[in-house]
């Protein structure tokens, strides 16, 4: 026989409200009351239907996590962000799913709105680069829907980011002690805040070395392993190649490895490569890749965290910012 959560309430000595109380995580139940019908939940293997437990609090438990599906849905770094996500949302038993909107596209509202009558999510976590879309964000705060943001460009609002332009700055200052003069920037989607603060990073670094930025260097990609294979193509079709390569994210990184390869190049004796985000394929590559490491899952989880707290009454939520880590690895050596 199923236990009821009438059954929870006798065996604990509380009344169904609190146990309810409890399932929703309401801040309004004490500590010694909260043990004690966790621990007859336990003791009974009582699972609430999860129908019933929105009912009781008149909410979904539902996060949505949405994105904008110009960006490669397989992404290494969507998937991570995925994954913290998740991660948070089930620590608190949330369910969550995932979405796409093409931010650029006529029916954007009429989308938004769709999903959020269909679905009533309590929240969402936004990704680059509609964590900074405008009409997203009136749309959200007009329907009364809560929202973090991974990476936004803007101080206010809650959720997660990290200095990009310093850690960009960072991994050019790394090549340029390894006395690289002609380095050349892959550059990621127009879009995206990322792709700014790193380039913005690579600037002040060559700047303050006394290095001239030279145009031909600063080549368009799109964050796909595609692009980073044109993008290098571009660069090596000059009269004077680049010494160096550093590429907004990984999967531009590799496809420039890959070109590399194609036109005889070896790395790093050759051509040194960096990228950013230090995904696991940086990890799987030959030589092993430099990058920046952005804890791509922790921000996730962390955005998810700060959502969950305004969601059950925790608190406001915060800006957390993380740090970086620069991986030295395999693919930069000194200037050949």
């Amino acid at each position: 026989m199923r236990v009821r959560l009438e059954d929870v309430a006798r065996a604990a000595g509380v009344s169904p409200k609190t146990v309810s109380r409890v399932l929703n995580d309401e801040a309004n139940v004490s500590d010694a009351t909260r043990k004690r019908v966790r621990a007859a939940m336990e003791a009974m293997d009582y699972r609430p239907h999860p129908s019933a437990r929105s009912l009781a609090g008149n909410r979904s438990f539902l996060v949505a996590m949405l994105y904008d599906n110009n960006d490669n849905p397989a992404s290494t770094y969507l998937a991570e962000i995925q994954d913290g996500v998740l991660e948070a949302c089930d620590a608190y038993r949330y369910s969550m799913m995932v979405r796409p909107l093409r931010m650029r596209s006529d029916d954007f509202i009429r989308r938004l709105d769709a999903l959020i009558s269909d679905h009533h999510p309590d929240g969402v976590v936004l990704t680059p680069p509609i964590t900074d879309y405008a009409p997203l964000l009136k749309r959200l705060r007009e329907r009364g829907v809560p929202y973090a943001s991974v990476s936004p460009q803007s101080d206010g609002g809650i959720g997660v980011r990290m200095d990009e332009q310093a850690a960009a700055r960072a991994i050019v200052e790394h090549l340029l002690g390894l006395g690289h003069r002609r380095i050349a920037h892959v550059v990621g989607i127009a879009d995206h805040g990322a792709s700014r603060w790193r380039l913005a990073g690579y600037r002040e670094a060559l700047a303050a070395a006394g290095v001239a930025e030279d145009p031909a260097l600063v080549v368009q990609g799109a964050f796909t392993f595609g692009s980073g294979v044109t993008a290098a193509r571009e660069l090596f079709a000059l009269k004077q190649r680049p010494t160096a390569v550093f590429a907004a994210n990984d999967d531009m990184a590799t496809g420039v490895m890959w070109a590399a390869g194609e036109y005889g190049l070896k790395v790093p004796h050759d051509l040194s490569v960096c990228g950013f985000d230090d995904t696991p394929l940086a990890r799987q590559l030959w030589p092993a890749l430099t990058t920046i490491r952005q804890p791509s899952r922790d921000m996730g989880r962390i955005a998810a965290q700060q959502l969950l707290a305004v969601l059950r009454g925790r608190g406001p939520g915060e800006l957390v910012q993380v740090p970086f880590v620069l991986q030295i690895r395999g693919s930069t050596a000194r200037v050949p």
